[in-house]
């Protein structure tokens, strides 16, 4: 699951978020995600609206959506949990409980979700 995490102290992040939230409602939240990250740290709003028109998306509706902040509700509650969370960096994931911070190899991941599977067969 994904959840909306723009770091403050970046010019344009809560925009992108908002043009994330905005080509979701249009079923392209993958290919937004994909664009905006290929494309960091060009996100200001001409550049996210030329984005939206390479995904083929409803520009009038997408302009709308991120000039009036629609997905201000989605973002303002992942940040919330963020916070109750004490999150304070991206990527961050939870596996099983466990908080992994940052950019981690797929060993990583696989050491980790191999020992919680083993700790439930145990049980």
């Amino acid at each position: 699951m994904i959840k909306f995490f723009p770091y403050r102290y970046r010019d344009y992040a809560r925009i992108a978020a908002e043009a994330a939230v905005a080509a979701w409602r249009q079923g392209k939240f993958k290919e937004m995600h994909e664009l905006l990250l290929k494309n960091s740290p060009k996100l200001d709003r001409d550049s996210l609206i030329n984005y939206a028109k390479e995904l083929n998306l409803d520009i009038e509706k997408f302009i709308k959506a991120i000039d009036n902040l629609e997905g201000k509700d989605i973002i303002e509650r992942d940040l919330k949990l963020a916070k109750e969370l004490d999150l304070y960096v991206t990527p961050a994931f939870y596996i099983n409980g466990i908080k992994v911070l940052g950019v981690r190899d797929h060993e990583f991941f696989k050491s980790i979700i191999i020992k919680e599977i083993e700790s439930a067969k145990k049980k």
